[in-house]
Formats: structure tokens, C-alpha cells, sequence
């Protein structure tokens, strides 16, 4: 009788490591390209921009951004003097689609509002409050690009829709862009904070309003003007 429980407890266990196998094998693990547009999913941008800076990796066209190499800040005028800020968690990619980036390129930022730097703790938090970015319910600041004019082989106006304070308008940036030539390739180490050697710089200079993304408190100690202003490094996705 024991002899006959065994072997159906047996069974059993065996039954339950076949179906868990089968599960395992339903769902392979997510490749590295898919991986690489993930904050721009769930319809944070639109799907088929996500397809196309995907078929850039596979074209061999993708910059990814280096995130401990890259800057977005803004200065803006107030009461106290000149107010400066830099956001340090910054993600997103660059698609590069001709020798000189083209109307088919493509560029995504997403900024981690929270990730704000300030020399002053009161400062920073009256710029993460209700009064300002309100960075409680609106944790993210998105940029993406719909198109670019080239004034010569490094400068350009890059024009974009700016997502802040759950406000989407149209931006336009001021850039020069330069190709970093014979730099051969890197692994990540720690001299190079993990990342590899950019191949790509690009930095962008931009005036707003903040009244145009619903932030007009306090007006009368903060300048309406802002200047926002972007130093991205960038490497090749290999």
C-alpha cells in the first residue's frame, strides 16, 4: 500500500515539473532589443517610434545615451539670483539614419524628475513640489524629437514635443553635434564609469515658459523663462 502512495506522489511530482518546464519554455527570455526602448513602452511614446529605433539597432544605427555621462539642467532668474539644476538620471537613445542626421532620424530622452541636483536642499525642494515640476505626480519629463534642420555639418534645429508637468508642447533646440572619429571600441570598466567612450556628443540650448506646462506659481520670485539645456554622450549600441 505504502509502495503504491509512493508511486503516485511520484507521479504527481513529476506531472507538476512538466507543466512548470512547459511555462518556462512558453515564455523565452526577453533578447537584448527589446530591452533597449523599455522606458518608451505602455504607450509612453507611440509604438510604431519605438519600432523604428528598434530596426535603427538592427540596422546598426542606434546611439544610446550614457546615462552617468550625460546632463539636462536649466537655469532660470529669481529672487534669490540665478537658479541652476541638473537632472542626473537621464535615458533614451539616438537613431541616426544617414551620415548627417537626417528627417528620418529619430531622438528619445526620458529624465527622472526626481533625480534633480541642487547645491541648495530648500531649493530643490520647492522645485520637486506642487509649486513647480511636482514631481509626486509627475515623476517623468519626456522629449521626443519630430525633426531636425541642419545649418552645416554640426549645427542644426532640432524641433520636438516637450512632456512636463503632464503638459505636451512643441520645443525647439539650438544643437551642435559632434562625431567622436577613431575612437575604437571599449568594454565598460570602472575608469569609464562602466559605460563605454562616447561616439556621439550632442549639446542643445533651449528657452520655454514654464507658464506654458501650468507652472505660473509664484511669479513674482521666479522668471516665467527658462532655459533648458542638454549635454548628451552617446555610444554606438553594439
Amino acid at each position: 500500500m505504502q509502495n503504491t502512495s509512493a508511486k503516485i506522489l511520484l507521479f504527481i511530482f513529476q506531472l507538476v515539473l512538466l507543466a512548470f518546464s512547459s511555462t518556462l519554455n512558453a515564455h523565452p527570455p526577453i533578447d537584448k532589443d527589446s530591452r533597449v526602448c523599455a522606458p518608451f513602452r505602455g504607450g509612453v511614446v507611440d509604438p510604431t517610434i519605438v519600432s523604428s529605433m528598434l530596426q535603427a539597432k538592427r540596422d546598426g544605427v542606434l546611439y544610446r545615451i550614457q546615462t552617468k555621462k550625460s546632463e539636462v539642467g536649466f537655469c532660470v532668474d529669481s529672487g534669490i539670483g540665478r537658479v541652476e539644476a541638473q537632472f542626473k538620471d537621464i535615458k533614451g537613445g539616438l537613431a541616426l539614419r544617414r551620415k548627417i542626421w537626417g528627417d528620418e532620424s529619430q531622438m528619445l530622452v526620458t529624465v527622472d524628475a526626481n533625480s534633480i541636483s541642487m547645491e541648495e536642499s530648500f531649493i530643490r525642494n520647492m522645485m520637486t513640489s506642487e509649486f513647480f515640476l511636482h514631481t509626486y505626480m509627475y515623476p517623468k519629463i519626456l522629449f521626443v524629437s519630430t525633426g531636425i534642420h541642419w545649418l552645416d555639418h554640426e549645427k542644426a534645429i532640432l524641433r520636438g514635443d516637450l512632456t512636463m508637468h503632464g503638459v505636451t508642447r512643441p520645443v525647439t533646440f539650438e544643437i551642435t553635434m559632434n562625431m567622436m572619429k577613431n575612437r575604437k571600441p571599449r568594454k565598460p570598466s570602472a575608469s569609464n564609469n562602466g559605460q563605454n567612450l562616447a561616439d556621439i556628443i550632442v549639446i542643445a540650448k533651449s528657452f520655454i515658459h514654464r507658464s506654458d506646462f501650468n507652472m505660473n506659481k509664484l511669479d513674482f520670485m521666479v522668471s516665467d523663462e527658462i532655459e533648458l539645456c542638454m549635454r548628451i554622450e552617446a555610444s554606438l549600441f553594439r
